[in-house]
């Protein structure tokens, strides 16, 4: 699948090596998948095949590395992987527990391995985490790199609140004892900076606001209202989490103020979620045509096309988000927005002034929005200042400037 943070991260390397930076974007568990250049190594540490024999089998930790090395290899993680796979976090606790445990699990040489290439090959000044689930890792690091450890917070609580209750917990407890070993912690809102402290139990931690930034590349040098039938966006993973059975709901209601109008909407379906869009599919059936669901866009050029093609973009979350990066590559390209007043969204919404939001989980506040969106004198302000803001505020050039004056001021580990 596309991830959002990977795809996000990989932009971000772009930016600090464009800034003067050098930087090393590297793998766990599965190649980077994107819809631009990848920036990233050629190499994958904590290879998911591996990590899986490693975690189910006894035996297989045991082999010497030149005997299962092989399975890391990008190309093979490829081919095993081009099927569908469930990442269903339901599915995925004694996993996380082992990956959890670093040197002290199934995982030890992969973790030890990992820590050398960092400590021995690379010699940063700074190692940055791309999510607390990988924290398993952070003792043996800090016992072989002086240098500090930063760990990016971006929806780590999204994948822990859905494990079984028999694992959660220990996992929870594991992370408590793991993330102690980070220096600091990075968040791309106030709202998540102030939540994943309490959540993890962060203490006084230090914890920065680092902005998200964009890349601009394609998308429009102006913003310009569509002349055609009024069409409603929807562009995420197709999941319950992200909410489209409450725009499908919204769009009922939405057809009986404004009877032309269309819903059109794309993003990432895995296998566990067929079923859920089915359901979808077949409760809006009767509307033919004015319903589109476009699959997964598989590069940039054919994203910006899809959200070109829309006039309002809404993604009706279940679940408080983090970031919203999908809220600004829709102002990035003079799309306004429709969001839940939770989450990241509020901060993003006051920001750019490039939308509305409305009560979460609430179809019909949700449909009376997406109503008053019909009226273009309604929008195009909206969209004009969503343009305008998303370049001032969350550029990739500015994400990087951000990050290296952070970067410059906490240079030696806090003791």
């Amino acid at each position: 699948m596309y991830c959002g943070s990977c795809m996000h991260d990989n932009t971000w390397a772009r930016a600090l090596r464009d800034a003067g930076a050098e930087v090393t974007l590297i793998p766990t568990y599965t190649p980077v998948r994107v819809d631009e250049h990848d920036e990233s190594l050629d190499r994958i540490f904590f290879g998911g095949i591996n990590v899986y024999l490693n975690a189910h089998f006894r035996w297989w930790r045991h082999l010497p590395r030149f005997a299962t090395r092989w399975l890391d290899h990008p190309t093979i993680i490829r081919w095993a992987t081009s099927r569908s796979i469930s990442n269903d976090a339901t599915e995925l606790g004694e996993l996380t527990i082992s990956m959890l445990q670093g040197d002290h699990g199934p995982h030890r040489v992969a973790t030890e391995e990992l820590a050398r290439y960092i400590s021995q090959e690379l010699k940063p000044d700074v190692v940055i985490f791309s999510n607390a689930l990988l924290s398993g890792a952070v003792p043996v690091l800090r016992e072989q790199f002086a240098g500090r450890i930063i760990c990016v917070l971006q929806g780590d609580d999204v994948f822990l609140d859905i494990l079984p209750d028999q694992h959660r917990s220990q996992v929870m407890d594991l992370m408590h004892e793991t993330t102690q070993g980070f220096h600091s912690f990075f968040t791309h809102s106030h709202f998540y900076r102030d939540y994943m402290r309490d959540y993890l139990s962060l203490g006084d931690a230090q914890m920065d606001t680092l902005p998200l930034g964009i890349d601009f590349t394609g998308c429009a040098t102006e913003p310009s209202l569509r002349d055609d039938t009024f069409t409603v966006g929807y562009f995420a993973r197709i999941a319950p989490e992200k909410g489209l059975h409450h725009l499908a709901d919204a769009f009922l209601l939405l057809k009986k103020k404004v009877p032309d109008a269309k819903l059109k909407f794309g993003g990432f379906l895995g296998d566990q979620h067929q079923k859920y869009l089915d359901g979808i599919l077949a409760q809006l059936a009767s509307f033919g045509e004015d319903v589109e669901y476009i699959g997964s866009p598989h590069t940039h050029d054919e994203k910006v096309a899809f959200l070109q093609s829309i006039d309002v973009l809404s993604v009706p979350t279940e679940f408080q988000e983090p970031k919203g990066i999908y809220v600004m590559e829709a102002l990035a390209n003079g799309i306004p927005v429709v969001q839940p007043r939770h989450g990241a969204f509020p901060e993003i919404i006051e920001q750019t002034q490039g939308g509305l939001l409305v009560e979460p989980k609430n179809p019909q506040a949700l449909a009376d929005a997406l109503a008053s969106m019909a009226d273009r004198s309604v929008r195009e302000p909206l969209a004009q200042q969503g343009w305008s803001a998303v370049r001032e505020y969350f550029s990739q050039q500015r994400m990087a400037e951000r990050t290296l004056e952070l970067l410059t001021a906490t240079r030696q580990p806090a003791e």
